[in-house]
Order: C-alpha cells, then structure tokens, then sequence
C-alpha cells in the first residue's frame, strides 16, 4: 500500500521501518524533519508538510497527545483538508475517547475513513514488529487495512466498528499497567527496607505468580532504577491516566486507583521527574520509606 506516516518518535518511527520491511510505499512526516532521516535510508520518501503525506492510500498517525492530534488532523491543510476522499486515516495514538469520537465523525463529514488502532507494547516490541494492536473501525475498513495490523504487531484484536471503543481499552490497559508499576514499587520498597534482596524477590514473583512481561520488564526497570533513557516518558503516563479518568466521569464508574495514580504521577512531575520513564513511579514508594535519596 501506499502509506503515509505522520509522528517519528521512539514509537512511530520503528513502526514505519516495519512498513517500510514489509514492501510498502512509505511517506513519512514529521515536523523535526531530521527523524526522517533514518527512515529515508530504509526507502522511505519525506514529506515537507501534512498536505504532502496525505497525498497517500491511508495515513498513520503516531502523537503524543490529543492536543498534537488536533493540529494535525485539524489545522490549516492538516489531514482532514488534505486528504482525499475515500482514503482513511488510522489513529495510533493514545487519545481520549471523546477525540476519537470527533475524529469518526469529521472524516465522515469529509468523505473520509477513521480507525483508531492504539498499541500496546514498548519502543523494543515496537522496533521487532511484536506489538499489539487493539482496533475499532467499521469491518470494511479493519478488513482493508489488517495487512497493515499484521505488519506491526504479533496479534490484533478488534474490538467493534466504533473507533472511540479501542481508545477506551488502550486507556483501560495503560491504567492497569500503571497499577501493576505502583504496586511493585510499593512491595519492593517493603522488601528493600526489611533488609531483604530485591532482586531475589523480583526473580521469586516473576518465576511463580507473576509470570508476566509487565511484571518482569517494570520489575526490573524498578530494581535496576532505570528510568532514562524513557521508553515512555512520565508526562505521558500522568496523561493517560488524566484521559481514563475522564472516560470514568463520562461512564459514572469511580476509579479509586486512578485518582491515586493521578497523584502519583503528579509527585514524581513535582521532584522534576518529567523526563524519566513513566515506570519511576515505582520509586516512589521507595522514598517515601527513606530507602532511597
């Protein structure tokens, strides 16, 4: 297919690459122009604007946040004015459910498609095509573009023909992740200040009932104390759990752990912890017992 590709971070990037691996036609845009450059050498074409790469089949986006989404999609000869009629537009960004309804209906009004396909998965799953893809679109258009699913991940799981529903679920997931990190922080911190090895633990958990890659990557992270460079860095973390929380309010089901979360997160911003990986939450716990500087 020909494709356009609009985001270049740690993320965007090695999900074009693996585009680019599997054959198809690349655009690719991004507004610091010299993260194309890897891309280019890999085959990929770059394009000067958003109007340039939308002169594709479909558009990817890959963005930090809705604010950078709506720019994008939205602005003056963004992908809503510049793409054409019958194309699609595919959302791989973590946004908020109600952005993700606006986006469906402004690509209808235009003549256009909207999936939202958000992944699960880390810049390391990303870059070896072992990412999950959770997606909501019509069943024409998942059909269409499952090629496309299946070149960037190991499994993708539609979720309905509502695109805002794969939003809800991305959200859901990155909420319970960051429990998972909040709640190894803590018992770490216990096993730490009980004078015990928290290596040893962390091996102990991950080998009986927590046999998981989420327990044993922000495990070790958490262990290790390596929070840069960030995989996922702590502003995005505290963004989505501000986005779940108010997919919650809309539905009127409370989430206490996203509330503390939310604080959490906010903490760790306030000791100057915005470039760190969103998995030094996990820290906290850690000075708050006095274990840690």
């Amino acid at each position: 297919m020909k494709i356009g590709f609009i985001g270049l971070g740690q993320m965007g990037a090695a999900m074009a690459a693996n585009l680019l691996k599997a054959g198809h036609q690349v655009a690719v845009y991004n507004r610091t122009a010299s993260k194309a450059e890897p891309l280019v050498r890999l085959g990929a074409q770059a394009s000067p604007s958003v109007e340039a790469v939308c002169a594709s089949d479909v558009v990817i986006s890959m963005l930090a946040d809705d604010a950078a989404l709506e720019e994008i999609v939205f602005g003056k000869r963004g992908v809503l004015a510049s793409l054409k009629k019958g194309a699609a537009h595919i959302s791989s960004s973590t946004i908020s459910v109600a952005l993700s309804k606006r986006l469906a209906a402004a690509h209808a009004g235009a003549g256009q498609h909207y999936l939202s396909a958000p992944v699960f998965g880390r810049p390391e799953a990303a870059a070896s095509g072992k990412l999950f893809v959770v997606v909501g679109g019509p069943a024409g258009q998942v059909d269409t573009y499952m090629p496309i699913f299946k070149n960037l991940g190991q499994r993708t799981f539609v979720m309905s023909d509502k695109p805002e529903d794969a939003n809800l679920v991305k959200l859901s997931g990155n909420f319970l992740i960051a429990v998972v990190i909040e709640s190894l922080g803590e018992a770490l911190a216990l096993i730490g200040k009980g004078g015990l090895d928290q290596q040893q633990y962390l091996d102990l958990l991950t080998s009986t009932l927590f046999d998981a890659p989420v327990y044993k990557t922000y495990g070790r992270l958490i262990v290790e104390r390596r929070f840069e460079p960030a995989g996922f860095a702590a502003p995005l973390g505290q963004k989505d759990i501000r986005l779940t929380l108010a997919a919650a309010e809309t539905l009127n089901v409370p989430l206490p752990l996203a509330s503390l979360l939310r604080d959490r997160f906010l903490a760790l911003l306030a000791r100057g912890g915005g470039a760190l990986d969103w998995s030094a939450i996990g820290q906290l716990a850690a000075h708050d017992s006095g274990l840690a500087d």
